[in-house]
């Protein structure tokens, strides 16, 4: 079993709107059929990098995540004309031991990562990874594949490899959810009961990280929500299009006013602007 979790990019982000989620979550479902010597325990995916926990041989959970990697790559330059955007977004991987209840505190961190990042208060009410998969009560709920063209599958999940087994369903967000592909018997049967895992939820290092940081310290908003908003802001105050475009005294205009309708940190604001965190803490500390 191992741990596998991406660099975080500092100065952009993985996902720029929902439609992007979508389409990754889809990849995860497309690299879990494809890779059959894989078992996918759970993952989530973050604004700026991605966790996953993997049974298979250290070679073939590698080659897993950068399948993933690379057709997301491709899909995000052909949205977003970015070229190589994880290539430098390097892996970290880390064997899990099967004992000390190593897997469940391993689990419960990735799982935990929305809630850490202030993005909901508990991981069920995250749609993008297994935060809702586990001794969930909600009916196996979709469209399924077979009942679709390929046409319409292939503009769903953006792939022309739409082989996919024909029971699978497609909810109501637009992909496939993670219950159909993930070995959920085996996560339940560690964790053993929901209080159980509850337990590790609250107890994880992400829960503890939370509950240390004061609520001024945390983001109030969403990347995406924020980086949505940025062309307004620059045309509304500037009469510019882009962060980009704004000379340095807009550059610090911009950051305040982001500072302030979103209560966003230096961290966040380099994420959707597009810098590095150094130049964001710059343009703060000069107001």
């Amino acid at each position: 079993m191992y741990l596998i979790s991406t660099n975080h990019l500092e100065d952009c982000l993985w996902f720029m709107d929902d439609e992007d989620f979508r389409v990754a979550m889809n990849y995860v479902a497309i690299q879990a059929f494809y890779c059959p010597n894989v078992v996918v325990l759970t993952f989530i995916l973050m604004s700026n990098h991605v966790h996953f926990i993997l049974k298979g041989s250290e070679k073939d959970v590698i080659a897993f995540v950068n399948g993933f990697k690379h057709r997301y790559s491709l899909y995000y330059y052909l949205k977003y004309g970015v070229r190589g955007l994880l290539r430098r977004n390097k892996l970290d991987v880390r064997h899990i031991p099967l004992d000390s209840e190593a897997p469940e505190r391993a689990i419960a961190y990735v799982q935990m990562n929305c809630v850490a990042a202030n993005i909901c208060a508990h991981p069920s009410q995250y749609p993008w990874g297994t935060g809702n998969t586990f001794f969930s009560e909600n009916p196996r709920d979709g469209l399924k594949l077979d009942s679709m063209s390929i046409l319409a599958l292939e503009r769903l999940m953006h792939s022309e490899q739409v082989d996919l087994p024909p029971d699978w369903i497609v909810n109501r967000q637009g992909f496939v959810p993670p219950s159909e592909y993930v070995d959920v018997t085996a996560v339940e049967k560690l964790f053993r009961t929901p209080g159980r895992m509850n337990y590790f939820l609250n107890n994880s290092s992400k829960a503890q990280r939370k509950m240390g940081l004061s609520e001024d310290n945390l983001p109030a908003f969403r990347d995406q929500t924020v980086a949505a908003s940025l062309p307004d802001l620059c045309r509304s105050l500037f009469q510019k299009e882009s962060f980009a475009q704004l000379n340095e005294d807009q550059q610090k205009e911009l950051t305040r006013q982001i500072r302030f309708r979103f209560s966003a940190e230096a961290h966040q604001i380099a994420r959707v602007c597009g810098i590095s965190y150094s130049a964001a803490a710059k343009l703060l500390d000069s107001l």
